[in-house]
C-alpha cells in the first residue's frame, strides 16, 4: 500500500486530515524549544512521523475501548491515533510520558483537539497498571525491554503494536530466548526496511527448565 493511501484506507476526513497538519505544525513549532523529534527529520515531518504514526490505525482491533501508548514523547503515535480516532465512542487513550516538558506539551495537545485522552507524566513501571486493549510504543526500547512493561500494561486479550527498524528480526531472536509471544509482521508503509510487528498472548518463559 503507498502512503498516502493509508488516509483513504482509514476513512480519514478532511476535517481530521485538517488536524494532523496543524499538529505537524505544533511539533514543528514546539521541538525549537523541546526535543520532541530529530531536527534531521523535520524536513519530512508529515511522512517519517504523522504518516508512520498513523499506519498503527490500520491495524487498530474492532471493539476496543482502551488504547495505550508507552513513552509518548512528542505524541508519535498517541496524539496522532487520539486525532484520528477522535470521533470513535467509548474509545479513550492513556500517554505515558515521564519527562515532564514533554508531558505537558501532551496534556497542551489533548485540550487543543479536544481528545479523548490522559496523560500520565510518570515511569511506565510505575504507572498502575491500566489494561488496555492495545498498547504502542514507538523508537522506545528494544523488545526485550518493552515486553515486561507491555504485559504490565495489555490485557491478557490484547495487542501490542510496535514500529520497528532495521535489525527487528535480532531483536525478536533476542526477546525470544525470554518471553513466549504470538508475533504477526506486517509491512511499513513508510519505510521498506521497517516493519510493524503484531503481538498477542505475551509470557515470561520459566527460566528454571
Amino acid at each position: 500500500m503507498q502512503g498516502e493511501n493509508v488516509w483513504d484506507n482509514l476513512g480519514v476526513s478532511r476535517e481530521t486530515l485538517g488536524l494532523l497538519r496543524d499538529f505537524s505544525e505544533q511539533l514543528e513549532k514546539w521541538s525549537r524549544s523541546i526535543n520532541l523529534i530529530a531536527p534531521s527529520t523535520v524536513s519530512d515531518l508529515w511522512h517519517r512521523h504523522i504518516l508512520d504514526s498513523a499506519q498503527l490505525a490500520m491495524f487498530a482491533p474492532e471493539g476496543m475501548t482502551c488504547w495505550c501508548d508507552l513513552g509518548s514523547g512528542g505524541g508519535l503515535p498517541g496524539i496522532v491515533l487520539s486525532i484520528i480516532f477522535r470521533s470513535r465512542d467509548g474509545l479513550s487513550f492513556t500517554l505515558i510520558e515521564s519527562d515532564k516538558r514533554k508531558a505537558a506539551f501532551l496534556k497542551i495537545m489533548i485540550a487543543r483537539y479536544g481528545l479523548h485522552a490522559r496523560v500520565f507524566d510518570a515511569r511506565i513501571e510505575d504507572v498502575p497498571p491500566v489494561r488496555c486493549d492495545v498498547i504502542s510504543a514507538r523508537a522506545l526500547a528494544p523488545l526485550v525491554e518493552l515486553l515486561p512493561l507491555i504485559r504490565r500494561h495489555l490485557r491478557q486479550d490484547g495487542v501490542a503494536i510496535l514500529p520497528k527498524g532495521r535489525g527487528y528480526d535480532s531483536e525478536v531472536e533476542t526477546a525470544r530466548k525470554r518471553w513466549h509471544f504470538d508475533l504477526e509482521e506486517r509491512e511499513s508503509v513508510v519505510d521498506d526496511d521497517s516493519k510493524l510487528l503484531i503481538i498477542r498472548h505475551i509470557e515470561q518463559r520459566d527460566e528454571t527448565k
